[in-house]
C-alpha cells in the first residue's frame, strides 16, 4: 500500500534532526580532541621558532573549548534547518504532492 507525505511537522523535524545532529558531534568529539591535542604538541615541539605565534596551551585551550561546544552547536544547527527543511518540504509539497513512501 502506497501512502503519501503530505506534511511534516516542523517543531517535530528540528527536534529530531537537533538530536541526530547533536549525536553527530559526540562521534567527531575525539576526532577533534586528538587533533587539538597534536596540534599543540606541534607547537611545543618548535620552541623558540614560533615565538610570534600563540603558546601551544592557548591553541589548545582554545581547540579543547570549541571541541566541547561542538555537539552544543551542531545540535542547535539541526534543529534550526530542520524547522526550516520542514517548513520548505511542506511548501513544496502543497504544489507538487509529497513524497510516496510504501507501508506494509
Amino acid at each position: 500500500m502506497k501512502r503519501t507525505v503530505k506534511r511534516i511537522a516542523p517543531l517535530q523535524a528540528g527536534k529530531m534532526l537537533g538530536v541526530l545532529y547533536a549525536c553527530m558531534g559526540l562521534i567527531f568529539l575525539p576526532i577533534f580532541m586528538l587533533a587539538a591535542a597534536a596540534g599543540a604538541f606541534a607547537q611545543h615541539t618548535q620552541g623558540a621558532q614560533a615565538s610570534s605565534t600563540a603558546p601551544g596551551a592557548v591553541v589548545a585551550g582554545i581547540m579543547f573549548g570549541m571541541g566541547l561546544f561542538m555537539p552544543v552547536i551542531y545540535g542547535v544547527m539541526g534543529f534550526i534547518f530542520g524547522v526550516i527543511g520542514a517548513a520548505i518540504y511542506n511548501l513544496v509539497a502543497r504544489w507538487i504532492g509529497g513524497i510516496e513512501v510504501e507501508v506494509a
